[in-house]
């Protein structure tokens, strides 16, 4: 016998009387409703945990309702007036849900199914490198998320293109941020982007400690400031002779007796602050002959770089001059001194001497060092940066000019280094080129020549990584030429001529002739 539908057909003969009054007794709304409804099963690809949102319910009762998924029996449970389908996570692909009521009066009843997609993929997530913001401005990530509905950054929204790229905005200053890609089923995929601020630039004179110390110094400088002819001062933190310019609160820095305690860093800086002037804390590293004698002195002969024969390494800088950059030891001194100074507010953490001793490296013993010595700087930076960077302060390194050329001679890679630091700041003084630099017969007597034919080289190798700006240190003394303010602003025009506008003028006496500055 055929089996009849749910909805009675009077028709039929052989229904008796006490069945057609039963059938009579039931509202005609309640024969049109489904036997059955399965809710929470949306429309779009889901994540494998959807049967967690699925309910069953029937107008006629939960008791005999059953269930299969994808052909095999799936238990059912009850969920107040519903029942909820027990499944594990489920595999990814097109899956079948059935729900059967039990036989009725007048034959079995038709089930209810509901098709659905599981797909437990993330998207894809691929974000370009983001370029440097200036103060004020607001930059932009982009990148591309295909199968992706939504990518969203620091509570900014966006819906991908055709071809799965986006735009994102993103403020300055913002540091790390966290990039998600949704897809349609509710995965997601993450990545860590750094936004780096802009380096803003710089018009700067070089002041040591001791400088900063005497008035007869120190005030010529602000009348620079306030002049208008400068806008930055560079004040070191820790100079050549490993000496400390003030009472650093670093254990090592006092165990070793580092501290000089010639000027107060938070009285410094609020007194430039208030004149409006950026603050570059210029750091020594690896030139460090308190560190070394201290190291040496105590045992602790790793610290120092050394000789094959076993000895301290001087090569004409003094004993114990220069300490072991492959040393833990040694880089964590550097980056706490550099993460204080940051903290204290200094505005620039800008090292020197980030390098190698200049000489015969087969004369040289690196103790513990595993990797090239350009690598192990390289590292040192990458290691500091976020030290720095946490604080609000820029992270820069100072090179030898030969450095573009000849990287190996003082272990300084520029497009290695570049990865690391906000900018590189090239020292390119005119005296310190032999005859025939970059084609210049005379480099000292030619300082607009040699400045911009060597910034341009540097700025193609620190443009590598499409981030790092080229700050250079200019020459403001006298060596086998006279240097007066023809010779100092021809190097400043050379800079701007190649597209530098900053540079950081050198004088080891710190005196500057106001003429050579002309006020902006």
């Amino acid at each position: 016998m055929p089996r009849l539908p749910w909805r009675p057909r009077w028709t039929i003969a052989a229904v008796s009387a006490a069945a057609v009054a039963a059938a009579v007794i039931i509202p005609l709304g309640i024969l049109d409703e489904p036997d059955a409804t399965i809710s929470g099963v949306p429309g779009h690809p889901v994540m494998p945990t959807i049967l967690d949102h699925v309910r069953i319910t029937s107008p006629h009762g939960l008791d005999g309702l059953t269930a299969t998924l994808d052909g095999e029996p799936l238990p059912l449970h009850p969920d107040g007036d519903a029942l909820k389908p027990e499944a594990g996570p489920l595999r990814e692909g097109v899956h079948l849900l059935v729900v059967s009521p039990p036989p009725g009066p007048f034959g079995n009843a038709d089930p209810v199914r509901a098709a659905f997609s599981v797909d437990g993929t993330p998207p894809e997530l691929r974000i370009s490198p983001v370029e440097p913001v200036k103060h004020g401005a607001q930059g932009t990530i982009r990148g591309v998320a295909p199968g992706a509905v939504e990518v969203s950054a620091e509570g900014q929204r966006t819906r991908p293109g055709p071809d799965g790229s986006f735009t994102l905005p993103v403020r300055a200053g913002a540091g790390t941020v966290t990039v998600v890609a949704r897809d349609e089923a509710g995965n997601v995929a993450t990545d860590e982007v750094a936004v780096a601020l802009r380096h803003p630039g710089m018009k700067a004179v070089h002041l040591s400690a001791s400088a900063w110390a005497s008035a007869e110094l120190r005030e010529p400088v602000l009348d620079l400031v306030r002049e208008g002819r400068i806008d930055t001062v560079q004040l070191d933190i820790k100079d050549e002779s490993g000496q400390i310019g003030y009472a650093s609160q670093v254990p090592l820095a006092q165990e070793i007796g580092a501290n000089t305690g010639l000027y107060d860093a938070r009285a410094a800086l609020d007194l430039l602050h208030e004149e409006g002037v950026h603050v570059v804390g210029r750091l020594v590293a690896f030139r460090d002959p308190v560190l070394g004698r201290a190291s040496w002195e105590s045992g602790q002969h790793d610290r120092v770089i050394q000789t094959t024969g076993g000895s301290a390494w001087s090569g004409g800088y003094g004993d114990y001059s220069f300490t072991n950059f492959a040393h833990p030891e040694v880089r964590a001194y550097n980056i706490a001194l550099a993460e204080e100074a940051a903290e204290l507010g200094f505005d620039d953490i800008l090292y020197d001497y980030i390098r190698r001793p200049d000489g015969d490296v087969n004369a040289m013993v690196f103790p513990g060092l595993t990797t090239s010595p350009e690598e192990s700087i390289a590292d040192f930076l990458a290691e500091s940066r976020d030290a720095v960077h946490k604080h609000g302060a820029f992270q820069g390194a100072s090179v030898f000019g030969i450095a573009a050329t000849r990287p190996e001679q003082i272990a300084q890679d520029i497009p290695a280094m570049s990865q690391h630091v906000d900018y590189v700041a090239p020292m390119v003084y005119p005296s310190h080129w032999g005859p025939g630099e970059y084609g210049v017969a005379s480099p000292e007597s030619q300082p607009y020549d040699i400045t911009a034919r060597s910034l341009a080289d540097f700025q193609k190798l620190a443009e590598e990584n499409g981030r790092t700006t080229v700050i250079p240190w200019l020459q403001a003394f006298s060596l086998g030429v006279e240097y007066g303010p023809d010779e100092i602003r021809a190097q400043i025009q050379a800079a701007q001529d190649v597209g530098i506008d900053s540079f950081l003028l050198w004088n080891a006496a710190c005196r500057y002739d106001p003429s050579a500055l002309p006020p902006t």
